[in-house]
């Protein structure tokens, strides 16, 4: 049991483990999702044609047969979109919503049919007679090289020092590169939205985006008309990670257009296969990096080119690849330092948001040039990481020129490397490799340090709406989205917290662009630090108003106006949250306001590679023992310690069930996920059937994770918590480490693995065979 479960109730609902809002609703079946949702009556379904080439134009698109299919009663091409047949979130006028001379992926929405059912629509979509003229597909970093490297958004370069001259002047210089796979959201709900027409041009939709704001904005694009008329509605999403932040859009436009054009509402879900074939995945990155270090370890220099397969438009590769720069650093201090980006344009799905956003990519790379600076140096890796965190004075600078005031990368490595007994423990697995022929073990040791706050500055604000009735309930609404991460739990307990109540008294209604508007996306790892803030700013303003009341009509001082969990205390008298409310009411005192926060301190010029991008840094570090099995080519996690840092949780619970999800999706991305295309550029692990993620039974035999204590956060956060979305993916990394600890044994540990992700069974088979010198 990790010691956060053990930890005794903190004082203020906001600061204590509750269970998740809906988690009742969510065992026994009664969450209502999209495809849950009644079916308006006449409802129409809407399912697309996708190409079947990865790069071609269209010579022509017989859609006949699809027309006078059974059930049939419109069929959308891009001549049909009544406003603007594009969907670029950033923009760039590159990505339209179905395609019209060309197609660029296979997988690209061409063609939507309408039906009467859904099974109708999918019969028909396959009765299209399409005639392509194929070009070139460029499917991968090397072939996009070779042919030139055409960019989908602009490079970023960072950099401090002299790198060159640093590299130069370092006692010892070595290079190499690292290549890591991409990643399939696999979210339990697939992409889904349900559109309805109403009066005057109105349209409600009811999708699965963490991004309302953006998928209203857009559906107006589609529809040509202004925002306003457009309602986007959402209870809760069944999963996202980052896979519903733009590629909810197409959906909820192509149901939107339906509904506009037939007068009917329509729906659209999307079939798990089609869904994968047709949306974007984490990047896959090659980053090939030069360093210069000493004998002792200590990094002098260091030069990375982070390549990414970004897909066939900008999408949000851009801002993805700029925090995988951010990353690169992780945790340690470069005196010389030179990060570059090259997103690069490929026929494959546009790629996007997941969970860490690129950061997980930079610091992967990152662990990779530590790894080599130890096999180099004959060094344990925690010795070199020791030698190299951020810290003092003159060794706090990031290559982005952002001073790291709160570094506690060292106290939390040297805090877990106790309590997990490493130095015991590597000491035990190099015995046991002496004498195992097939079974070889290994551990390793990694920290995060991940940046907290959008790195496109407009996007750190929030908006909320608190109404407080006369019988005491309250009602919160936020620009936030749930997708089962307990966001609206922790929006909950603020209201608790700052008015006195139990969970029962708040509820948290479905978020919504005709409550608050000009949301942000939920992602970043900001949704709690955003829309919490914002929810405190509408309750402190509806508090206010009634203490002022309060304190002129018992004639008490305003600070003996206080709201605590047996009522409402006013001077020595006690009254109902309820009875106060009454009382204000019949004032004629408003109990609603709005709320509004947007992220102090922060600054970006991706002009210069500069600023402050973020308002503050999490932290962790986590200690990963597996077995690796030298006839499969299978691994086992035996054994997982983390220790993580939260700031002062709002709900321990809840943060640890974050950071032991989190950690288990970034070992399967380093360790099982893996995307294949064929040479015509089908993605060919479309389907759960070919696509593997962790089981169960892939989680680590003895899992520790505990909360760093008395560590609340330095900046004024929402109670001085911390952001425990983003960060705690890395921890897989030490998975990916220790495999290759655990291969470094076949050499005896002279040699730097240098095992590429993810560390399939075939993947760890060629390089143990590399490493006994049986291949190149």
């Amino acid at each position: 049991m990790s010691e956060a479960r053990k930890m005794p109730m903190v004082q203020g609902a906001a600061s204590t483990s509750m269970k998740h809002e809906s988690a009742i609703l969510h065992v026994t079946g009664r969450a209502n999702y999209i495809d849950d949702m009644p079916e308006p009556k006449g409802m129409l379904h809407v399912v697309p044609g996708l190409s079947t080439k990865a790069h071609a134009r269209i010579v022509s698109m017989d859609l006949s047969a699809v027309r006078s299919a059974p059930g049939v009663v419109r069929v959308l091409t891009a001549e049909d979109v009544p406003g603007e047949n594009e969907i670029s979130p950033v923009h760039a006028h590159d990505e339209p919503l179905l395609a019209t001379d060309h197609v660029y992926y296979w997988g690209q929405p061409m063609f939507a049919v309408v039906a009467t059912s859904r099974q109708a629509a999918r019969q028909a979509v396959r009765l299209a007679k399409i005639e392509y003229e194929e070009k070139p597909a460029i499917l991968n970093v090397a072939q996009a090289r070779e042919a030139g490297g055409d960019l989908v958004w602009r490079p970023l370069v960072m950099k401090r020092g002299d790198v060159d001259a640093g590299l130069a002047a370092a006692p010892r210089r070595l290079s190499g590169n690292i290549t890591m796979g991409g990643q399939e959201h696999f979210y339990l709900e697939g992409q889904a939205a349900l559109a309805q027409p109403g009066e005057a041009g109105e349209m409600r939709v009811w999708s699965s985006t963490q991004h309302p704001s953006e998928t209203q904005h857009l559906v107006a694009c589609v529809l040509g008309r202004p925002h306003h008329l457009v309602t986007t509605e959402v209870r809760r999403m069944g999963g996202g990670f980052g896979g519903k932040e733009t590629q909810a859009n197409a959906a909820a436009c192509l149901a939107a257009i339906a509904a506009d054009l037939t007068g009917q509402a329509a729906k659209m879900r999307l079939d798990r296969d089609d869904d994968m074939m047709m949306t974007g995945k984490r990047h896959d990155f090659v980053v090939d990096y030069d360093v210069g270090f000493t004998d002792d370890g200590d990094i002098l220099a260091v030069d990375m080119v982070l390549a990414a397969r970004c897909g066939w438009s900008a999408d949000l590769s851009g801002p993805v690849v700029d925090r995988a720069l951010f990353h690169a650093d992780n945790a340690y201090f470069y005196p010389d330092v030179r990060f570059r980006s090259e997103p690069l344009r490929t026929n494959t799905q546009s790629n996007t948001a997941y969970r860490g956003f690129g950061g997980p990519q930079g610091i992967v790379a990152a662990e990779r040039v530590i790894e080599e600076v130890a096999f180099a140096t004959g060094l344990d890796p925690v010795t070199v990481r020791l030698r190299n965190f951020y810290g003092t004075t003159d060794r706090n600078i990031t290559p982005y020129h952002m001073t790291v005031e709160d570094s506690i990368s060292r106290e939390i490595v040297t805090e877990l490397v106790r309590r997990c007994d490493y130095a015991k423990r590597k000491e035990e697995i190099r015995a046991f490799n002496k004498t195992s022929r097939y079974i070889k073990r290994g551990i390793a040791l990694t920290p995060v340090k991940f940046g907290i706050s959008f790195t496109a500055t407009h996007y750190n604000q929030a908006g909320a709406l608190v109404h407080v009735y006369t019988d005491g309930s309250v009602q919160v609404n936020h620009g936030g989205t749930e997708m089962g991460q307990g966001l609206h739990t922790k929006m909950v307990q603020i209201a608790m917290r700052e008015f006195g109540l139990t969970s029962d008294r708040v509820r948290i209604t479905a978020t919504t662009t005709g409550k608050v508007p000009n949301t942000s996306a939920t992602a970043a790892s900001s949704g709690a630090d955003l829309n919490g803030m914002a929810v405190l700013d509408a309750i402190t303003k509806i508090k206010r108003r009634m203490i002022a009341f309060a304190a002129e009509k018992w004639n008490v001082a305003e600070e003996d106006v206080q709201f605590l969990p047996d009522g409402v205390h006013v001077g020595s008298d006690v009254m109902t949250f309820q009875q106060l409310a009454w009382q204000v009411y019949f004032a004629r005192i408003s109990l609603s306001s709005n709320g509004f926060y947007k992220t102090p301190k922060i600054s970006w010029d991706p002009a210069t590679g500069r600023g402050r991008p973020f308002f503050y840094f999490a932290y962790g570090a986590a200690c990963a023992e597996v077995s690796v099995d030298l006839l499969t080519g299978e691994n086992t996690m035996d054994r997982v310690d983390i220790l993580h840092d939260a700031g002062q949780s709002l709900n321990p619970e809840i943060d640890v069930g974050q950071i032991e999800g989190g950690f288990v999706q970034g070992a399967g991305w380093l360790t099982m996920e893996e995307l294949v295309w064929d040479t015509a550029g089908r993605l060919r692990t479309h389907a759960p059937s070919t696509y593997k993620i962790p089981a169960c039974s892939d989680r680590p035999r003895i899992f520790n994770v505990e909360l760093l204590e008395n560590a609340p956060n330095q900046e004024e956060t929402i109670f001085r918590s911390k952001a425990v979305g983003e960060p705690p993916f890395v921890h897989g990394v030490a998975v990916l480490q220790a495999i290759s600890d655990a291969l470094a044994s076949l050499n005896d540990y002279k040699t730097c693995p240098k095992l590429d992700a993810p560390a399939t069974p075939e993947r760890v088979l060629r390089t143990a065979m590399s490493l006994r010198g049986e291949i190149d």
